[in-house]
């Protein structure tokens, strides 16, 4: 007898709730299954099903033994699926959900590595700061900036994570001055950016928090909108290091109040919970992780 055999056959006839639906599943006969059982419950020496010409039930012991077949018949499932992926190449099209700065400000540092490391995988990348429904909407993935996500029935991995910083540019700075302080934001034009919340948090070194409420003659509700504002000398904006680090860099921006901390935002990648990651669906979160973590040693 084998073994295996004899458990998927009992487990089917349970599932399909008769002899007959379970060797229709099983492209096999009555005869077959009915003989697979009887050999089984001989092996175990009991029996497991009470059945007649109308119906049949669980036994106790079958009961125990259907539980143990489910799991030991998945575990057995899942590691041969683990070993077959482990060997396949990522491959196919891939829908990733990101948010405009990914798909626009960072996108040349890490989107000609991926295609040089994955040359099977067709990406189609969906830019847009507004969360959207993964399953709903057929997406494999997604990346999400935030300073926390909420309740989620999907995995969520963190990429990387970056503090928040006023910034601002030196055009602006020499029309209108530097602020020493916090309290000294007020008088300057604060660039708000309308998906957040509508005061800014900041704390000094000392631990005291001051509430600042953005002002000024220009708010939006993309990043990338907010980022060109700030560079073009419109007022000071709030991004994440990440976000500005090559404006920092190359003097495009000076940071603002940098003794004042404004916490942190995290990037997560999102994906739809599932017994196997799908190998396409790996390799773009573990490169794009490599990459923000890579970035943020190199900010330090």
């Amino acid at each position: 007898m084998n073994q295996l055999s004899a458990m998927r056959a009992f487990r089917c006839i349970v599932e399909a709730k008769g002899f007959s639906a379970a060797a229709e599943r099983l492209d096999t006969t009555h005869s077959t299954i009915s003989r697979q059982l009887q050999q089984l419950e001989l092996e175990l020496g009991v029996q497991l099903i009470n059945r007649n010409t109308r119906r049949f039930s669980l036994t106790g012991p079958g009961e125990q033994y259907f539980a143990a077949c489910v799991d030991i018949l998945d575990r057995l499932d899942a590691a041969t699926q683990a070993m077959a992926q482990g060997h396949q190449r990522p491959e196919g099209l891939l829908r990733v959900s990101v948010p405009l700065v990914v798909g626009t400000l960072d996108l040349p540092h890490w989107l000609p590595g991926f295609q040089k490391r994955y040359p099977d995988i067709e990406l189609e990348l969906c830019c847009d700061d507004k969360f959207v429904d993964l399953v709903a909407e057929g997406f494999d993935v997604a990346i999400r900036i935030a300073s926390a996500l909420g309740d989620t029935t999907l995995i969520a991995r963190t990429l990387t994570v970056s503090k928040r910083v006023l910034v601002a540019s030196p055009a602006y700075i020499h029309t209108h001055g530097l602020p020493r302080t916090a309290q000294e934001l007020d008088e300057h034009r604060l660039l708000r950016f309308v998906g957040e919340a509508s005061d800014w948090q900041l704390t000094s070194a000392r631990g005291a928090t001051v509430s600042v409420t953005p002002k000024g003659q220009f708010k939006t509700n993309t990043i990338t909108a907010l980022h060109a504002a700030t560079l073009a000398g419109a007022g000071i904006g709030c991004f994440t290091h990440a976000t500005v680090r090559n404006n920092l860099a190359q003097g495009q921006l000076v940071p603002i109040l940098p003794n004042y901390s404004m916490g942190e935002w995290r990037y997560c990648a999102l994906y739809p919970q599932s017994r196997h990651l799908a190998p396409k669906v790996r390799a773009f979160v573990d490169y794009m992780a490599d990459f923000y973590q890579m970035d943020a040693k190199a900010a330090v």
